[in-house]
């Protein structure tokens, strides 16, 4: 344990929230299936192993920007004000050196043992989310998350081209299906707390257009991805156990959707949220059992 110049005491712990660890899981899932997918039969292990650490560790420097970036606006967020950075415990030096030293390793890592492609990708989406989402769009434009939402689409394109070198139609389709999710995912969240957005100047949608609006916004985009969760069962990329699974999936996010809609439950906003988690999650789990359940992908 150290301590910061104010003499708060830091540990290991407030270094791995700096990576924002949950987020960086979800991706890493993503990335992984994405590599499974690639491949008819087994990944191999030092590509599943070494790729997913170097993705991991360029999330994890792009998170830590965030934070540093957003520290004063974290401050007066009941979600984000007991942040290291924004609590003082992780000076802002401290971390920048931290956000550079684990980006650096990641690319490393990608460029050594994976390739140029991957790293590179990889670093592009590090700026889109650090730089171009984060430092920009965040507080430019209510559509923040709509075109934010290419560098937290990544990562199963990023697991794809480790495994094959290439960027390949069913690559980017994995992709397309979180940039679809992203919007309906976060604006659920934004809902339950757009009077904190509202208070630190961020133009979510909710607080530019109305809640109502955004509403509207997260059934149309539901539909949106459902429609697109579809297509890898008609490219044959995946077979009926995925097309069940996307299908039922598909359904409890519309129900939240329609729920959200009609303004009856006040939880809703929040459940909505949590329930898009599980749906990403459960979403590719499928697909992976499907892929070496119902073989019938044509690469």
């Amino acid at each position: 344990m150290t301590t910061t110049g104010n003499a708060v005491p830091v540990t290991w712990r407030d270094y791995k929230e700096l990576t924002k660890p949950n987020v960086v899981l979800l991706m890493i899932l993503t990335a992984a299936i994405g590599m499974f997918m690639a491949v008819p039969g087994m990944v191999p292990l030092h590509v599943l192993i070494l790729g997913n650490l170097g993705i991991a560790l360029c999330a994890g420097s792009a998170a830590t920007i965030n934070h540093l970036v957003d520290q004063r606006i974290d401050r007066q967020m009941a979600r984000t004000f007991k942040r290291p950075v924004a609590q003082g415990r992780v000076a802002p030096r401290q971390a920048a050196l931290f956000a550079a030293g684990i980006g650096v390793l990641g690319m490393a890592i990608l460029l050594i043992w994976i390739n140029a492609l991957t790293a590179w990708l990889t670093f592009a989406s590090l700026l889109g989310y650090a730089v171009v989402y984060t430092m920009f769009l965040k507080r430019a434009t209510p559509q923040n998350i709509v075109i934010g939402g290419l560098a937290g689409a990544a990562p199963p394109l990023l697991g794809w081209t480790a495994v094959t070198g290439e960027v390949q139609g069913h690559g980017l389709l994995l992709a397309l299906i979180i940039f679809a999710w992203t919007p309906p995912h976060f604006w659920a969240l934004a809902i339950h707390r757009r009077e904190e957005y509202a208070a630190v100047d961020i133009p979510m949608l909710p607080v530019t257009h109305g809640v109502a609006f955004t509403k509207l916004h997260i059934l149309l985009y539901t539909v949106i991805m459902i429609l697109i969760t579809l297509l890898p069962f008609a490219t044959r990329m995946s077979g009926p156990l995925y097309l069940l699974g996307a299908v039922v999936l598909g359904g409890g996010f519309l129900y939240w959707a329609i729920e959200l809609l009609r303004d009856k439950n006040p939880n809703a906003p929040m459940e909505t949220f949590k329930y898009s988690i599980i749906y990403l999650m459960a979403l590719f789990v499928v697909m992976l059992i499907d892929h070496y359940l119902f073989p019938v992908h044509t690469l």
